[in-house]
């Protein structure tokens, strides 16, 4: 009888152990997943939520954010549209923190032709349609029409005869719609 309750109780101990052991596994299965998430993936499945988006210091503004409803993501901007119905580009690269990203992701990546809408596509839409602009960097605020894109600048002028702007995409923080 004795015996009987020793193995029991062994048994009972090697299928919590197992259990640990699946629980620990699973763990680091899920770990190991969330490591290969990137910003764009998570930004995607935030589309339509309300984002705050920090981008450092802009001209005159110390620690400035972009705030609204995220309603599109490139592989290197996202699209915010700030109340008021202002619209705000935002390249990646400028962001310096996100608060209301959720944290889980649908199991779809992006479309092809999602991963191919650079920054600089987006830019030259922009100069096609020759919206007015406002071009945030950290030390500077240009108000204009996007002229041309290059592949790592793009030029911003100020119409009426005034001066042409070349910003690197690099120094962009917001480019706004006015």
């Amino acid at each position: 009888m004795r015996w009987d309750e020793l193995f029991d109780d062994l048994g009972a101990q090697l299928r919590a152990a197992r259990a640990d052991e699946a629980r620990g596994e699973l763990g680091e299965l899920v770990r190991a997943e969330r490591a290969t998430v990137q910003l764009g993936d998570r930004l995607r499945a935030t589309r339509g939520h309300q984002l705050r988006v920090h981008v450092g210091d802009l001209a005159g503004e110390r620690d400035a954010v972009v705030a609204g409803e995220l309603v599109e993501v490139g592989p290197d901007w996202m699209l915010v549209v700030e109340p008021g119905a202002r619209h705000a580009l935002v390249p990646l690269g400028a962001v310096q923190a996100l608060v209301g990203v959720v944290a889980h992701i649908s199991p779809t990546g992006a479309a092809e032709v999602e991963r191919r809408l650079r920054l600089g596509s987006t830019l030259r839409a922009l100069g096609r349609d020759r919206a007015e602009v406002q071009v945030h960097t950290s030390g500077r605020t240009l108000v204009g029409r996007i002229d041309r894109v290059g592949a790592d600048h793009v030029d911003v002028g100020a119409g009426r005869g005034g001066p042409v702007w070349t910003v690197p995409l690099a120094a962009l923080r917001v480019v706004r719609s006015r």
